[in-house]
């Protein structure tokens, strides 16, 4: 059932690659699944020590505004500014016990970059729109390009956090206008069981394990499937975080390059919040070349906010963005 992906390895010089913190794409291996054209999975192509970039960055970075995230429909904006911030110090010092009271950045279950999804619509929109990180458009642009989709312009961003308890109910992306570019799948942390349906909910779903690093090519055919993540689940290793992201980042980056070193007092409230969770940064590109927005959208159904079922009680618009 499960076959080696050809790789595009001309399309991305080795140099862009270290940039993105990436291999050589020469040195990757990529998986494609029968029944699945379009399927792409990539076990971890990163360099060591450069996944704790894209952690931090969805930590610290990604969540401040002009970036939406979920706690902007409880919290008055001056709240949310600096949830990096407001939480460093209380994860830094958190034990194991399960009565502690949680982060801000542990009540964190989205953030959207670029053009806003609107949980409520299911659509995006070209009023709200905010500026693309660079950082992980290039990313983006590397592992498109090594999967044969050159010209690939990450437009939206979806970053969903995990904890043990939480859950992504089975759904389609389907609210971009754009189907012929591929959607990019990026996992940090704990690892999860993700289903990979049909084009119908009902079909029967092919279960596989993401762990850290690892990266999913969603594209053709497979562009339009159900897909569900209903487990997170400790690193099959059995230590406290996976021993990919034990490595420090070297020294000796290359010119250029878009992966930036961390203090490691920074990395140590990143290792304390990826001890019980796992970060899965979905990228996509909304309209082809030239393409606009239509003054209306029909209905879709696009991909949901991760559920927890320690979080039953919040409001009724929130209760809208839970997995079923």
């Amino acid at each position: 059932q499960v076959f080696r992906s050809q790789l595009s390895i001309t399309s991305v010089s080795d140099q862009d690659a270290y940039r993105a913190g990436l291999r050589p794409v020469s040195q990757w291996k990529a998986y494609g699944l029968n029944g699945y054209p379009g399927f792409i999975f990539i076990p971890n192509p990163f360099l060591p020590g450069c996944q704790r970039h894209w952690v931090k960055q969805c930590l610290k970075l990604y969540p401040q505004k002009p970036n939406v995230c979920n706690l902007d429909l409880h919290m008055a904006p001056e709240k949310t500014i600096d949830l990096w911030g407001q939480s460093k110090e209380q994860l830094r010092r958190k034990g194991s016990s399960k009565r502690e009271p949680r982060s801000l950045l542990e009540k964190l279950r989205w953030v959207t970059l670029g053009y806003h999804y609107n949980w409520d619509t299911k659509k995006y929109s070209a009023n709200h729109h905010t500026p693309f990180p660079s950082d992980l458009a290039f990313l983006s642009e590397q592992v498109a390009a090594a999967c044969g989709f050159r010209g690939f312009q990450a437009q939206a961003g979806i970053l969903n956090y995990y904890h043990f308890d939480s859950s992504l109910g089975i759904h389609v992306d389907e609210s971009e206008l754009d189907h012929s570019r591929p959607l990019l799948s990026f996992s940090f942390g704990q690892s999860s069981i993700f289903l990979l349906g049909g084009l119908k909910r009902e079909e029967a779903p092919t279960a596989m394990f993401m762990h850290s690093g690892d990266i999913m090519v969603m594209s053709g055919f497979s562009r339009l499937l159900y897909h569900a993540v209903p487990r997170v689940l400790p690193n099959p290793e059995g230590t406290a975080l996976p021993s990919c992201l034990d490595q420090a980042l070297s020294s000796a980056l290359p010119v250029g390059s878009v992966v930036e070193q961390s203090c490691e007092e920074d990395w140590q409230v990143c290792a304390k919040y990826l001890q019980s969770s796992r970060i899965n940064m979905t990228i996509r590109q909304v309209l082809a070349e030239g393409q606009k927005f239509p003054e209306e959208n029909g209905t879709n159904r696009e991909g949901q906010a991760p559920s927890e079922d320690s979080h039953r009680q919040e409001n009724s618009r929130a209760k809208r963005h839970k997995a079923n």
